[in-house]
């Protein structure tokens, strides 16, 4: 067999409803053990998979086909599938930075060694195109032109988008909270809380006693008031 096929199981169902081939031949093309197959053929096993032609698919040609049936001991050879190609996953070529911007690149490392300390240099060595060895000599002030380096946002650079930027951020602190939480590091939270949960000290409540001095006495209130004046006697003769 030349490489794997698409949906082994589903065309070894084809195959057994709608071909004479041997149990052997279909396993060697689907890349199955033969008791698989047998056990495709009596029912036991993907009951409820429908079978995929391999012809209209593109994984064997009709002349293969005919080949086998004629002879039990050939065993057909895979086509290369159009649709395999299509659904094989595509390797992320390394990101591209004009050779303008790569000047740019240490002071965005600093900005990231700076602010978010979480992100691992592999995630800023993805995000920038740059290497781990110009990380360490950012991070420890070792680089060329250290002197002159200053934190600035890549987004600001142009470097990377806000989108990107702000889930490299995300992953990185969650990852960081879930290492903090195996190792029994509690977060204590905003330094500041909400407006709305902001405490309202109570008032004061002052019982019917003066709490300020204690019992109030009358004569020491009015005792420099003076004598009392009987004005009913003013005016008669």
């Amino acid at each position: 067999m030349a490489e794997p096929i698409l949906m082994p199981k589903a065309t070894a169902v084809w195959l057994v409803d709608n071909t004479s081939l041997t149990f052997e031949q279909i396993a060697d093309f689907c890349g199955l053990h033969p008791l698989e197959v047998r056990g495709i053929a009596d029912g036991e096993v993907a009951r409820d998979i429908r079978g995929a032609d391999p012809i209209t698919n593109g994984q064997l040609n009709r002349e293969e086909l005919d080949k086998a049936t004629a002879n039990s001991k050939y065993r057909m050879q895979v086509q290369k599938s159009r649709h395999a190609e299509l659904l094989k996953p595509q390797k992320k070529a390394p990101r591209y930075t004009p050779v303008s911007r790569r000047q740019d690149r240490p002071d965005a490392i600093a900005w990231f060694v700076r602010n978010h300390p979480e992100v691992t240099d592999a995630q800023i060595s993805k995000l920038l195109g740059t290497t781990k060895s110009t990380i360490e000599a950012v991070r420890d002030r070792s680089h060329w032109n250290s002197a002159n380096l200053k934190p600035v946002d890549p987004v600001t650079l142009g470097l990377v988008g806000q989108i990107e930027l702000d889930a490299v951020v995300r992953k990185a602190a969650d990852k960081k909270a879930k290492d903090d939480l195996k190792k029994g590091i509690v977060s204590d939270g905003p330094s500041l809380s909400p407006a709305g949960e902001a405490q309202v000290e109570p008032e004061p409540v002052y019982e019917e006693e003066d709490d300020r001095g204690g019992d109030v006495d009358l004569k020491n209130v009015f005792a420099n008031t003076g004598p009392a004046v009987d004005y009913d006697d003013d005016d008669e003769d």
